[in-house]
């Protein structure tokens, strides 16, 4: 029988948390195999580390994980780290400008915390996959983020372009959704 640190016992109470919406302090007592007094302390420490840990008292109430204002570090399965190497590694050739060199950033700072049994899968699917590099023109990320806000908010957006004559024309749409294909952008509106 091996004793488990705090430090052990709070990050697998992090994994918890992230596994369902709420949890009950009792719940939690019962799969850490603690009190529910060790189970208020270890919030406390999460909280301080930065996790965003909401309590809700009463009988529907419980511990649930919120989002923060800052990103804290995440805990990720072996499938999960796996699937977010691969995903990274193949959205360098993005059509997104920038997003190449954000996904090898992120994908650096993966590697260097990926346990080596998980690294050397990673690096085996990136040595047996060869990525096409994608036609079309890369999209300002700035721009993606003004037309999803302008979907989801349910506003008009007016922009310029060139029609097929080469004319100069100005439109305003109301956008429903936007659509990526292999190597363009389309906004339906």
């Amino acid at each position: 029988m091996t004793v488990e640190s705090t430090a052990e016992r709070v990050l697998r109470l992090l994994s918890l948390l992230l596994r369902r919406p709420v949890w009950k302090a009792a719940e939690l007592a019962v799969e850490l195999g603690v009190t529910e007094r060790s189970v208020r302390r270890d919030v406390g420490r999460l909280r301080t580390l930065g996790y965003p840990v909401r309590s809700t008292p009463g009988v529907g109430g419980g511990y649930q994980l919120g989002a923060g204002a800052r990103m804290p570090p995440l805990l990720l399965d072996d499938e999960e780290a796996i699937a977010t190497a691969v995903s990274l590694r193949l959205g360098t050739g993005g059509t997104v400008a920038g997003e190449g060199e954000a996904a090898l950033r992120a994908l650096a700072k993966l590697d260097q915390v990926m346990p080596p049994r998980l690294r050397s899968e990673v690096r085996a699917v990136h040595g047996a996959t060869e990525a096409l590099p994608r036609p079309g023109v890369g999209i300002d990320p700035d721009l993606l983020l003004v037309l999803a806000r302008a979907c989801r908010d349910e506003v008009r957006v007016r922009f310029g372009y060139t029609s097929r004559s080469g004319e100069a024309r100005r439109r305003t749409v109301e956008p429903v959704r936007m659509v990526a294909t292999a190597h363009r952008w389309y906004l339906m509106a």
